[in-house]
């Protein structure tokens, strides 16, 4: 039976009935709308809003239902919405007095709790997520501080750098990433039941009971807005959105490494597919599918956008589409950073080739240039000056590294120094600076990483 079946003469079209339910997705909200409805319930009763025997039998019949659902005993089928499942279980099994559970609430904001429940368990496990990623990332980059690598502007090479830096630059991003969830979480982390429909209730509820019961810090301030509010929901998938584009960025890399032109690195078999034509290929799919599901993840955040873009106070149906975006951005997310923290851990970095490769790319001419700037001259003309050289390098098919000290002299005043200068080595040991790719900088970012691993909870 509908919980709302009583102004109403003839059943609803059957289409419209399937159209109208949300039970298909919203089912997975029964331990948040079960325990909703405990705290609820045992506040009923110490209010004396219903007799405290009978919310003692609603509490333990409601401690059961969740049981029996948890180990298969009980399926959620047949009602319109997960409340509806759950109250007329509950009436199934105790009768009239189960019917006592709705008082002083409605459905509008019991889904809103509900989603803030279970949207606050999300952020605590993509934080999860995002704690292990960075870890990985940190680790990599603790055993690779010195090795050399081409820096890229424009994907072309630009300065020699490191592995480290590389990598470190990744876990900054995610640093942020967490700090956009942990934020979520907070404009989450206020309940909302008691707010009615729209005008919150006459009995004399405890709101702040409810709040302690299910460990959430504040109350909303404003039964319209409690209702109403799915700017928590953006939130989520917004802070989701940005991580996934950041995970699309490092896959977008990592699918450029591990082609036969760069070589800089081999993926494992375990995170690589094949051909069925062509019998030699290693195909990077899990980096490609993560770069194609962060279009998904913002097609969902655009569907929530969309969706409360011009909805009027307070509660409207078209927020039930709330919950299937929000849910698959957790899905994709979650599954996302479970693949790529993995796959990092198989990935074989070759060294060698990266330290080659920073020998192309005349990636030492900065440095080129600021050694002439030593010797007095100003940095406009020495820019122009080893802009030259490198022409004539690109003319001859040489390097910074292969030139003689002679053809270095037929542009301006260079001694043996020179060569160590262009060194990528001493290029990066120079950068010192904090955020710098220096071996003593990097493990000063690694350690304060570790720090800022921490405070992720």
């Amino acid at each position: 039976m509908k919980l709302w079946s009583g102004r109403f003469e003839s059943e609803t079209d059957k289409a419209a009935d399937s159209f109208n339910s949300s039970l298909s997705f919203d089912k997975r909200l029964y331990r948040c709308d079960i325990r909703g409805s405990i705290a609820h319930c045992t506040m009923l009763g110490e209010c004396g809003i219903i007799p405290s025997y009978e919310a003692k039998l609603i509490v333990t019949t409601l401690e059961g239902i969740l049981a029996d659902i948890d180990n298969g005993e009980t399926e959620i089928k047949d009602a319109e919405d997960i409340h509806s499942f759950v109250e007329n279980e509950l009436v199934a099994r105790i009768g009239s007095v189960g019917k006592m559970l709705h008082t002083g609430r409605s459905r509008n904001d019991q889904v809103a709790l509900d989603t803030r429940m279970y949207l606050r368990e999300a952020c605590t496990d993509i934080l999860a997520g995002i704690k292990a990623l960075i870890t990985r990332l940190t680790d990599i980059a603790a055993k690779h501080t010195e090795t050399v690598m081409p820096a890229f502007t424009h994907l072309q090479k630009a300065q020699p750098t490191t592995l480290a830096h590389h990598f470190m630059a990744y876990a900054e991003m995610f640093a942020r990433d967490a700090q956009r969830f942990m934020q979520a979480r907070e404009s989450i982390n206020v309940m909302p039941l008691g707010s009615g429909a729209c005008t919150s209730t006459s009995y004399p509820i405890d709101r702040e009971m409810v709040a302690k019961l299910l460990d959430f810090p504040a109350v909303t301030a404003n039964s319209m807005d409690a209702v109403s509010d799915r700017d928590f929901v953006i939130d989520f998938i917004s802070a989701a959105s940005v991580t996934m584009m950041h995970l699309s960025r490092f896959s977008e890399e990592i699918i450029i490494w591990s082609s036969d032109e760069y070589k800089y690195v081999e993926l494992s078999d375990k995170f690589s597919t094949g051909s069925s034509i062509m019998p030699q290929k290693k195909n990077p799919d899990m980096n490609e599918l993560l770069r194609g599901k962060t279009g998904r993840v913002y097609g969902d955040l655009m569907n929530i956008l969309t969706v409360m873009k011009g909805l009027p106070l307070a509660y409207d149906k078209d927020m039930q589409e709330d919950k299937e975006c929000a849910f698959d951005a957790y899905d994709t997310l979650k599954a996302c950073l479970g693949v790529f923290t993995a796959l990092l851990g198989d990935m074989k970095i070759n060294s060698d080739v990266l330290r080659k490769s920073t020998d192309g790319g005349f990636t030492s001419a900065t440095e080129c240039a600021d050694y002439l700037v030593g010797r007095g001259i100003p940095f406009r003309d020495a820019h122009s000056i080893i802009g030259q050289l490198v022409v004539y390098c690109i003319k001859h098919g040489k390097t910074l590294q292969t030139l003689s000290l002679e053809e270095y002299n037929k542009f301006g005043e260079f001694d043996e120094s020179i060569f160590d200068v262009i060194r990528p080595e001493r290029a990066i040991s120079q950068r010192k600076a904090t955020g710098g790719p220096a071996p003593e900088a990097m493990k000063k970012e690694i350690a304060a990483m570790r720090e800022k691993l921490k405070k992720i909870k």
